[in-house]
Order: structure tokens, then sequence, then C-alpha cells
């Protein structure tokens, strides 16, 4: 009856421990590129920057604040002798108000808003580093959990050729090197499989940088993911301008230098000025008096129209040096995609042939070799052989699978970038 109780408590002491372990989070590769793009922190200034450009270009249509003064107007200096009521001087009140020019306010919000496209478009370009960066390491882990499915068997491969020496060994049918030799094998497969443990967990905590949460929160990915490269027939540059965010954020720069030169040019119109005064003479016999004065800006005088002008210039060159840029950015890019597919191609005809032709003759050489070796007519030195061809060709096959789903990582960010 003790034990019984004893099994129970035990029983309901480990069975959350074993819910958890059930419930460990799957992330696919969409979701964990949803939640970057939701969460990480570089990707969040850009909204409240260009938050704040809107602001900034409601503040651009306003008026300068109207200006009130009040002082003395004709008041003798104190000690002069006053021989007339009118020589008392006047108390003036003055109000102004600067008019600007209403089509330059309107060009100067236009230009500050395009600065919020700009960086809109611009946090573009870092979700496109960051979709790269995420894939590379999905990628690197699920390359790295197929290589431990394969050492796993390799370590039950060995450990059954171990236990044979050992059963020979007795009957002077195996030399004691040769179950060294087993163990050695079995300790280096192990080794090889911590290293691709820690690079799970690599991945694992770069994931979780990417995605803003604790390094230390474990998950498993969807390991049924198959990275697919799918060719294009023909690269142009319009459709390249179009899908690259790079190329995007260049097109928004230069459409706002445009607005800004149209905002300088407008300096060249007037701006107008009102200036009302308002006398109370200090002498009784005198009327109370006023000035009304408008004044206007002339900006395109020779001498003043030089500024913008000049700015004007430069800003012209600077988006001719923009548009050659890009031209550049557009014909580099068409021929490194050209090359990359043409790389692709070759690698995915490499892997295949190690998958169909090379990998299943070695299988069935080292096949046939243990046959032999459990009818005690091969050593296992031999074997070895055969089967360090099998497992070295296996794995290079899963670092081939890794530099080709590497290349496609990177020929989706410079397609996309």
């Amino acid at each position: 009856m003790t034990y019984s109780i004893k099994w129970w408590l035990g029983v309901l002491l480990f069975l959350p421990l074993g819910v958890l372990a059930q419930q460990e989070e799957v992330l696919s590769l969409p979701e964990i590129l949803s939640r970057i793009e939701a969460e990480n922190l570089q990707l969040q200034p850009y909204g409240p920057r260009a938050e704040s450009y809107r602001y900034k270009a409601e503040a651009a249509t306003a008026w300068m604040a109207p200006m009130v003064g009040l002082g003395t107007f004709m008041m003798p200096y104190p000690g002069q002798k006053v021989m007339d009521g009118r020589d008392r001087g006047m108390l003036m009140l003055r109000a102004e108000q600067e008019l600007p020019n209403l089509s330059r306010l309107r060009a100067e919000r236009s230009y500050i808003e395009s600065r919020a496209r700009v960086e809109t478009v611009g946090r573009g370009v870092v979700l496109n580093r960051l979709r790269a960066e995420a894939k590379s390491n999905y990628f690197a882990w699920l390359v790295a959990l197929r290589q431990i499915r394969v050492l796993e068997r390799n370590e039950e491969i060995l450990a059954m050729m171990k236990k044979v020496e050992e059963v020979r060994y007795p009957f002077n049918q195996a030399p004691l090197s040769s179950i060294y030799r087993a163990e050695a094998e079995i300790e280096k497969n192990r080794n090889m499989m911590l290293m691709q443990a820690g690079e799970i967990e690599r991945a694992e905590a770069a994931l979780n940088a990417l995605m803003n949460r604790d390094g230390a929160i474990e998950f498993r990915i969807d390991t049924t993911f198959r990275p697919q490269f799918v060719p294009v027939v023909r690269y142009d540059t319009l459709s390249l301008a179009a899908d690259r965010s790079d190329i995007a954020r260049m097109n928004a720069e230069i459409e706002s230098m445009r607005l800004n030169i149209d905002a300088m040019a407008l300096q060249r119109k007037p701006d107008l000025r009102i200036q009302f005064d308002h006398m109370t003479p200090l002498g009784g016999m005198m009327p109370q008096v006023f000035s009304l004065m408008g004044m206007v800006k002339i900006p395109f005088a020779s001498w003043s129209a030089k500024m913008y002008k000049s700015d004007i210039r430069a800003m012209e060159l600077s988006i001719q040096a923009m548009q050659k840029e890009r031209a550049a950015m557009l014909q580099e890019t068409q021929g490194m995609l050209y090359a990359m597919q043409a790389e692709l191609i070759a690698m995915e005809a490499r892997i295949l042939a190690l998958d169909t032709r090379v990998i299943p003759a070695l299988q069935k050489a080292f096949d046939a070799g243990f046959l032999v070796y459990q009818e005690n007519k091969l050593s296992l030195t031999e074997l070895l052989n055969s089967w360090e061809a099998l497992n070295m060709m296996q794995l290079e096959l899963l670092e081939e699978k890794g530099k080709l789903y590497q290349m496609i990582v990177k020929y989706e960010q410079e397609l996309y970038r």
C-alpha cells in the first residue's frame, strides 16, 4: 500500500513536467518572420520618426506670431523745456504681422511630408536584412538537426560493430585494437553531435534576439520546411527597382529632393508684412493719430537671389548623382543575380548527383561489406574505411545543402534588398 502511494505521488509530481515538455513552442519560419517584423527593436524607431515628420509638416503651414509693442514717440528728454503741449510727445502702440507666401508654405509642407515617406521606406531596408538573418539562422538549425540524425544512426552502427568485436575478442577472432578503434569512432561521432547541438543553441539564441525575446527561451522549429529556389527567367531593371527596398528608399529620397527644389524655387516670391502704429498724444490739444505701413520682401534681387539659386543647382546635381548611382546599383544587381542563379542551379545539380547516385552506391558498398563482416570474412578496419567514405559523403551532402540554403538567403536578400 505504501509503495502504491509513493508511485502515484511520483506520477503527480512529474506529470506537469511532462506536459510542459509536450507543450514546447514550435515556430515555423513565417511565424518567426512575422514576430520579427512586429517586435524587433531596430524597426520600432521608424514609425515614431515618420510620425514626427507629419507633425512637422502641419507646423510648416503656420504663420509667424504677431508682434505687439508699446513705447514712446517723439518724447523730449528729461530736463528739456516744453514750450507747447504738442511737444510733450506721444505714447505709441505698435502691431506687426508677417503675411507669408501660401504657395511656399504648401511646398515646404509637401517636402517635409516626403521625409516621412523616406523613413517608412527605410524601414523596409532594415526589415529585409533582419529577415535574411532569421532565415540564415533557421536554415543552419535545420541542417544541424539533419546532421544529428545522421550521426545518431552512425552511432547505432558503430555500437553494433563494437559489440561484435567484443564478442569475437575472447575467441581470438578480433584484435583488441579493433575494439578501441570502434570506441574512438563512437567518441568522435559524439563530439560531432555536440558541435551540431552547439550550432542549434547559437541559432536559437540569435532567433530569440531577433524576435526581441530572452535568449534562453527554448522552442523548436518546423523540421518539415524545405527551402525552395525558384529561378527567374529574366531580370529587368524595372522589376528590380520595384522589388528592392533600397531602390525604393532611393526613389523616395530623389522625390523628396525634388519637392525641396520646388520649395526653394518659391523663395523668389515676395513676403508681405503689415505694420500698424497708434499714437496717443500726451498733450491735451493733439488728436490721436495712426500709421499703417505695408512692406514687401524682394528676394528676386540679384544680390539676394544668388542664395536660393545656388542651393537649387546643388540639389539638382545631387539628384543627378543619385540617379546615376541607382542605375549602377540596378545594373550591378542584375549581373549578380544572374551569377547567383547559375551557381544555385549548379549546386542543386551537384546535390542531386550526391543524393541519387554517389551516396546510394556507397551505401550498397557498405551494406555488402557489412554482410561479409558479419560472416567474419572482413576486418573491422576495412569495414570502417567503407563506413567513413559513406559517412563523409552523407555529411558533405548536408553541408552542400546548408551552403545551398545560405545562397538562397543571399539571393532573396539581393532580390528584395
